[in-house]
Parts: structure tokens; C-alpha cells; sequence
């Protein structure tokens, strides 16, 4: 005999190996395309904006939200030839607002993220050469490297280095 008990918010049914056995009756409920809490994406199937889409990150709904879907709806519905051409008026708004609210909207430094990225011009850790120091031969970056000679070869196992090996 199965039975339910309640623990708080939980719910406990108890069942017994004949009602495992027993085919189901439950009915499923068929998804509904226009449910605004659905994982929809940004665009739903009526072709509307998400304002739930979690993409979003919450702008939509934050101190400047109101500013935010004017923008990116007029963006959105745009036909212009440049698309959004006419939405100017609409991103200085949002812009306006989010300086009102830094904490909220950091600004990011053009020049910080450029800075992090660029690769270093000079390589600190390659020596650099002196006026009395003669030149290394360094093979060209268009040259093949030549085989190893038997002298530089690293020896196997079994032979013993030679003089120059050894003293390398």
C-alpha cells in the first residue's frame, strides 16, 4: 500500500512494487513556445524580444533597463540601410544613463585592454649583445637545420661519450 508524508517543504510518497509495475497515467503537458520563462534565446518564436534571456546579463531590467530596451528594440526592428542608424538618440540615452551609475556599469579603459594584450617588444629575457662580444651564428630563419654531427649527436646508452661530449 503506498502512502505520502509531508517533511516540511518535501513531499514523500511511498510506493510499492505493484504500483512500479503498473503502466503510468500521467499525462505530460505539452511545452508552450510563448511561455516568457522558457528557454526561448533572445528571440521568440513570434519573432519579440527575450527580456529574460539570461544573454541580457539583467540589463533589461536594471537602473537603466527602460533605456536599454528602447535601444536594442529600436536596433532590433531597424530597417534601415544601416541597421540602427536611427537608434543614436536611443544608445546616448542608455549610455547617459549607465555613467549615472558606475558601480553598476564600469566603464572599461580602451587603453587598459589593449595594453594587457599586446605582445612585449623587446624579449627581456634574450641576452643582448655587446660592442667587444662577437657575433653568434644564429642559422637564418630560412635556412633548414643541418643534421647533427657525430660529435654533438647526444650518445645512446650503450656508447660512452666522446672527449668533446664529455666536456660539453
Amino acid at each position: 500500500m503506498s502512502y505520502c508524508k509531508q517533511e516540511g517543504k518535501d513531499r514523500i510518497i511511498f510506493v510499492t512494487k505493484e504500483d512500479h509495475e503498473a503502466p503510468s497515467n500521467a499525462e505530460l503537458i505539452a511545452d508552450d513556445p510563448n511561455d516568457p520563462y522558457e528557454d526561448q534565446g533572445l528571440i521568440l518564436p513570434s519573432g519579440e524580444i527575450n527580456w529574460n534571456c539570461p544573454c541580457l546579463g539583467g540589463m533589461a531590467s536594471g537602473p537603466c533597463g527602460t533605456q536599454f530596451k528602447e535601444a536594442f528594440s529600436c536596433f532590433h526592428y531597424s530597417n534601415e540601410e544601416v541597421k540602427g542608424s536611427e537608434c543614436i538618440d536611443n544608445f546616448r540615452a542608455m549610455q547617459e544613463c549607465m555613467q549615472k551609475y558606475p558601480e553598476l556599469y564600469p566603464q572599461e579603459d580602451e587603453n587598459e585592454g589593449a595594453d594587457a594584450a599586446a605582445p612585449p617588444l623587446v624579449d627581456s629575457t634574450a641576452p643582448v649583445p655587446t660592442e667587444d662580444s662577437s657575433p653568434a651564428s644564429v642559422p637564418s630563419s630560412n635556412s633548414t637545420p643541418s643534421p647533427p654531427t657525430p660529435e654533438s649527436a647526444p650518445s645512446s646508452d650503450k656508447t660512452p661519450p666522446t672527449d668533446s661530449q664529455a666536456a660539453s
